[in-house]
């Protein structure tokens, strides 16, 4: 019987254990899609216990929390930081075939050294243990970047945000770079009852005065021009659907004026989807125009549970993935007419619901044209699906439609700066992939290529995308 997390942890024989010890065990960490605040590094936080490290914000935990029937005070409520970690060591017990359950351990042993799994018995000591740790300054935001091996992040920014942190990150010769990426979604979403607030925000940071959808992409352009002076070479757009119609019948600019005349009027469907094809588009535009990388993450419904989203505000954990729907018709639509002319950016596409993987690869072929590998592709599994099912679901798809020597790789979507543990999470996963087909005699035990294969997916394929556009 094997040991838990011991050193073949994940790696099921022996040519899986050989591709992840010499080949992708060591590489540098190029995380190009996560929720890190610029701000915490910047300051270089020192963290005052290991909840306010590891639990505050983190809604993966309080989803498990809650699940195992623990009050919402031991959550986000007023309960001690001590009381919290306490709970959530009895959440740990529960969570056999959870992510969370490796991802703590991992955490736990990689920047602790901690080799014993939580639990409810040693929950104390390791409290104690991890805080010494902790006050002793040795596990600031910054140590835990530059022990990780990490090259480089990509926070994720709204257009109206100055960007100083990057400033200031940059400018104290940090090692890792901290690259801003761009997240308009709350000028896409013209439904919301915030937008118009958020329009006026925008008129304010841009120094334009928006009063029709021309001056709004003129103030918008301003921004990408701030973002593209900080580095940022990659886009983020979420959304529930696609929303595209060709050659809508309905104004962008009626629509805009519509909404900003009043922050109480409903707009109909069809004069949404007008308003964010143009949007979409226009940003599809100038994102290819820039060079820049497209990721178009969809298939999630957010905040669900309006209790909830009342005492606790958005992202806590009560978002879920939606059901099928035809999101390709739209999408293949949208791509087309940007490929048409000529103006298709290298984009990343995901979508929450597992079923759709065969779907996107299918789609992601139908549009690469040469000029760069793997120009549009299919993201790694992400938030629900960043497990080892759903990992490797994903890469059966992924490679049976399209080269695996072309994909992204890894990332953490996390808020939290112990997940980099997430990408040696991906890569035993990706190396006992591997090495279970050449074990099988589907793969040749080919020493370059399967180390091309390796260092590819797990490093160079992200760096490049951020660095060699």
């Amino acid at each position: 019987m094997k040991s838990f997390l011991d050193e073949g942890f994940l790696l099921e024989n022996k040519t899986a254990a050989e591709l992840y010890d010499s080949y992708a065990k060591d590489l540098p960490i190029v995380d190009y899609h996560c929720h890190i605040e610029s701000k915490e590094i910047a300051e270089d936080k020192h963290f005052e216990n290991l909840t306010e490290l590891w639990l505050k914000g983190d809604h993966y935990k309080w989803r498990l929390m809650r699940a195992c029937g623990i009050d919402e005070r031991f959550i986000t409520g007023d309960a001690s930081d001590k009381e919290k970690f306490m709970m959530w060591a009895i959440a740990v017990e529960s969570a056999f075939g959870n992510p969370l359950y490796h991802w703590t351990n991992l955490e736990l042993s990689r920047y602790f050294g901690i080799s014993e799994p939580l639990t409810v018995k040693n929950a104390e000591e390791i409290w104690n243990k991890a805080n010494e740790i902790l006050s002793s300054g040795k596990l600031s935001a910054r140590s835990i970047m530059t022990s990780t091996k990490v090259e480089a992040i990509c926070t994720t920014d709204d257009p109206c945000d100055p960007l100083i942190y990057h400033e200031q990150i940059k400018e104290s010769g940090f090692g890792p770079k901290v690259l801003p990426a761009f997240r308009p979604d709350n000028i896409v979403d013209i439904e919301k009852y915030s937008f118009n607030s958020y329009v006026e925000k925008l008129e304010t940071v841009s120094d334009v005065k928006i009063d029709s959808v021309a001056s709004l992409k003129d103030a918008l352009v301003s921004r990408l021009d701030h973002f593209a002076s900080h580095g940022c070479v990659i886009s983020d757009h979420g959304t529930e659907y696609i929303s595209y119609v060709k050659d809508p019948d309905i104004s962008s600019d009626e629509v805009f004026r519509k909404k900003t005349a009043s922050k109480d009027v409903v707009l109909t469907p069809k004069e949404i989807t007008a308003y964010k094809t143009d949007l979409m588009l226009f940003f599809a535009r100038e994102y290819a125009k820039r060079r820049w990388t497209m990721q178009l993450h969809f298939g999630c419904k957010r905040n669900v549970n309006s209790v909830m989203l009342s005492k606790a505000g958005i992202n806590c954990g009560c978002d879920t993935i939606t059901g099928s729907n035809d999101f390709l018709t739209p999408l293949s639509g949208f791509m087309d007419q940007l490929n048409s002319e000529g103006l298709l950016p290298r984009m990343i596409i995901y979508s929450l619901n597992p079923t759709d993987n065969t779907v996107i690869d299918t789609l992601c072929g139908c549009f690469n044209d040469g000029s760069v590998p793997g120009k549009i592709q299919h993201g790694a599994a992400w938030w629900f699906n960043d497990n080892l099912v759903g990992m490797e679901d994903h890469l059966r798809s992924l490679c049976a439609q399209s080269p695996l020597s072309c994909f992204v790789g890894m990332l953490t979507d996390s808020r939290c700066f112990l997940s980099y543990t997430r990408h040696e999470y991906f890569r035993r996963i990706f190396c006992n992939f591997l090495g279970t087909e050449v074990e099988r005699g589907r793969f040749p035990d080919d020493s370059r290529i399967l180390k091309d294969i390796i260092e590819r997916v797990c490093y160079k394929n992200s760096r490049g995308m951020l660095f060699e556009n």
